[in-house]
């Protein structure tokens, strides 16, 4: 079985920022899915749940209403290693094209008195929400981006190498 292409990624190099996960053609449409990476794997602890969940839900609703954005947004949803997101939009675009729309969307979680949609008649597990913790995570991720703008590798996924064999054996680069 072929390892998807998420797990080619170097999880052991690569750190928070905005990359391009994968490039697909639906039909006659292009879909991007890009990581949205908050959380340094293995290395930094995982976001907590509940603060996850309300980033889930105030991101998507700030990316779902934004005026330029909001036709091109598929999906915003949480990775389940809880160290980032996924972003799929319609078209193609380098991660620097999406960098000021994920620093205004993770800047507004500040202006959130509450987590829209953390009723019972609209979420799942409408209780399971941290709106402090979110904003916490929310504000070092802005911090984080801005102080590291201008650094390439917030926007280049770490690839890891395989040697294959000739029997068809993959062994990671050391």
């Amino acid at each position: 079985m072929e390892l998807i292409q998420s797990f080619s990624v170097d999880h052991t190099r690569i750190v928070p920022g905005i990359f391009t996960s994968r490039v697909d053609l639906l039909g006659d449409y292009t879909v991007t899915t890009y990581d949205i990476r908050l959380k340094k794997p293995n290395v930094e602890p995982a976001i907590d749940v509940a603060a996850m969940h309300s980033l889930e839900h105030i991101i998507a609703t700030y990316l779902r209403n934004d005026p330029e954005w909001k036709d091109e947004v598929i999906y915003w949803g949480p990775m389940g290693c809880l160290t980032g997101f996924y972003l799929i939009l319609k078209g193609s675009r380098a991660p620097k094209e999406i960098y000021d729309l994920l620093l205004c969307a993770f800047k507004s979680v500040e202006d959130n008195s509450e987590v829209p949609g953390a009723a019972p008649v609209n979420c799942g597990n409408y209780l399971m929400h941290n709106l402090e913790m979110a904003k916490w995570y929310a504000a070092e991720f802005v911090s984080y981006l801005e102080e590291n703008a201008e650094n390439s590798a917030i926007f280049e996924y770490p690839k890891t190498e395989r040697l294959v064999t000739d029997d068809g054996q993959h062994f990671f680069d050391s």
